[in-house]
């Protein structure tokens, strides 16, 4: 029997013994148990600041001064840059320009193709009533040998003038 009682106290030890507790007492408990919880886990907050930066005066107009040589190296920089560019635009055009200079010269008479568009303009408004700005283009055909140059303007006016 010693046997059985220890068997017995070993039962008694490790199990506990079940309360029957009813859905509306369960409910209660739950209740009760979260307020408690909910006023264990209130603290007060604790209120932070940021704290900002406390440089020196001396330190504010060392960054300034970094900053004003970075910008002025950026001018810099495209300074250089754009003379760089103009360097290489001129050596593009170092090829030589040809001045070109026409004259035409018969019985004692001399004429550049500019003095002939010029007298050409001049028969478009004078002579034609044309205005300037509908005088788009002109072909001149020269004939030293009669002295009269024939003009077609715009594609379609046809004449002539003395020369």
């Amino acid at each position: 029997m010693a046997v059985k009682k220890t068997e017995t106290t070993a039962k008694s030890k490790t199990t506990p013994a079940k309360k029957e507790v009813k859905p509306a007492e369960k409910a209660s408990e739950v209740k009760t148990e979260v307020k408690a919880e909910a006023e264990e886990v209130k603290e007060p907050v604790k209120k932070t600041t940021r704290r900002t930066s406390t440089k020196t005066a001396a330190a504010k107009a060392e960054e300034a001064k970094k900053e004003t040589v970075k910008k002025e190296s950026v001018k810099k920089e495209t300074v250089k840059k754009e003379a760089v560019k103009k360097e290489t635009a001129k050596k593009v055009k170092a090829e030589p320009e040809v001045k070109e200079t026409v004259h035409f010269e018969f019985g004692g008479k001399t004429y550049t193709p500019e003095d002939l568009l010029k007298i050409s303009k001049d028969v478009w408004k004078y002579d034609l009533n044309g205005k300037e700005e509908d005088f788009k283009s002109v072909e001149l055909y020269v004939k030293p040998e009669e002295s009269i140059t024939y003009y077609v303007i715009n594609g379609d006016v046809k004449g002539s003038f003395n020369i």
